[in-house]
């Protein structure tokens, strides 16, 4: 066996996550282990299909094990993200490589510019980048420019610095995984127009959500098609902000500024903005207008916006998720599972029943999970019940 690990959202599933799966089994990968955001997304947005019907997707275009990234760190800034995906693939203890999507496809370069991130000298002219008030993202890049000028492109190209947030969190867990990248194929992150047979997935979801499936599913594995066709018919999908809207601004309405505080991912007073804010703003777009600056960017604002919804705080999301959630499985995922059951390191949960015997903490990040998908459940066309976390029946395929 040579298991290869996948962090990734699928939202949708599409045929360059296909690809990627496709080269990384090349690489003589035998098993494909898959962590996949849940029903919430990094972007601060609903996913646009609900899980179980991504986690078809996944299974039935190549993968073999689908592992839930805990909302805390499928919700968050990258570092977080990554810090979370990479520790679950580690935790389970029989992970050979780390496959990652990337624009540059050379690897020593991002070995060496993620190594200088770590370096005191850039760390310093970053504290002085970020002083002048740019955003996070820029100032990194540009501290990086100044720093080691041969080893500033990844920061420019997202799958790239994404790439330096899983490389940099196998370090810091001392992880025996050896990192793979596949060169990505085709239309770039957030593209609006198709290149070479692949659209981004920014692309799908907006024709998705027009209503124009039949042009979205041209990029869509076939049985991808069938199975999100599936969840538009039954109109639980596509799922998106625009009918959340008033809930979300409600439970910012009630929240006190102490409550604000709370939330991740704040700074030099956000909280107190969102504060003010929240009590002028007629919709959501109003509300990012009103707390955006410089120095925030729009996704940021987002996710803070929707951790106040679900009931994230800053706190929840330290450290390393509690448990490994098995979302979805075939046979050879069960292969993965066998030889994890000797070699994990932390709980393997596939039923609600097994939450009860976790730790305070592991039983936090669950309830929030739930509460997650229970809120998830009307941003959908069709209502959807709650409870639907605790009933959730492991895919098999």
């Amino acid at each position: 066996m040579r298991i290869a690990g996948i962090i990734a959202e699928y939202n949708p599933f599409h045929l360059g996550h296909a690809y990627q799966i496709e080269k990384t089994r090349e690489l003589g990968v035998t098993h494909v282990v898959c962590v996949m955001s849940g029903n919430f997304v990094q972007r601060g947005e609903p996913a646009v299909f609900q899980k179980a019907a991504r986690v078809k997707a996944a299974l039935s275009a190549g993968a073999d094990l689908v592992i839930e990234l805990p909302l805390p760190w499928a919700m968050a800034p990258a570092q977080t993200f990554a810090r979370g995906g990479v520790a679950l693939l580690d935790a389970l203890g029989c992970v050979d490589v780390l496959s990652f999507g990337s624009e540059c496809g050379d690897l020593p370069l991002l070995r060496a510019s993620a190594r200088a991130l770590g370096c005191e000298g850039f760390s310093l002219l970053l504290k002085e980048k970020l002083a002048g008030g740019l955003p996070f993202a820029q100032a990194r890049a540009q501290a990086m420019a100044a720093f080691a000028p041969s080893l500033a492109a990844p920061l420019d190209t997202p799958n790239d610095t994404l790439a330096l947030e899983y490389l940099a969190a196998l370090s810091s867990l001392s992880s025996p995984i050896e990192p793979v990248c596949i060169t990505r194929k085709g239309a770039g992150h957030d593209a609006v127009k198709p290149q070479d047979g692949f659209v981004s997935a920014s692309f799908l979801r907006q024709r998705i959500a027009e209503g124009r499936f039949d042009e979205a599913a041209a990029f869509l594995p076939p049985k991808a098609v069938s199975i999100f066709r599936e969840e538009l018919e039954a109109r639980r999908a596509p799922a998106g902000l625009k009918e959340l809207q008033r809930a979300v601004l409600a439970s910012l309405r009630t929240k006190s500024r102490m409550e604000l505080q709370d939330l991740p991912d704040l700074s030099e007073g956000l909280h107190n903005r969102l504060y003010h804010a929240v009590r002028q703003a007629g919709s959501l777009t109003e509300l990012y207008s009103l707390v955006k600056s410089k120095r925030y960017s729009h996704a940021r604002i987002r996710r803070v916006c929707l951790a106040g919804f679900l009931g994230l705080t800053a706190s929840v999301s330290e450290g390393v998720p509690p448990y490994l959630r098995i979302l979805g499985a075939n046979g050879r995922g069960y292969e993965v599972l066998k030889r994890a059951g000797k070699a994990a390191r932390l709980p393997i949960v596939g039923r609600y029943g097994q939450v009860k015997s976790l730790d305070k903490r592991a039983q936090i990040v669950f309830n929030l999970e739930s509460r997650a998908t229970d809120l998830f459940g009307l941003a959908s066309p069709l209502i959807q019940p709650c409870g639907r976390e605790e009933s959730y029946r492991l895919i098999q395929l």
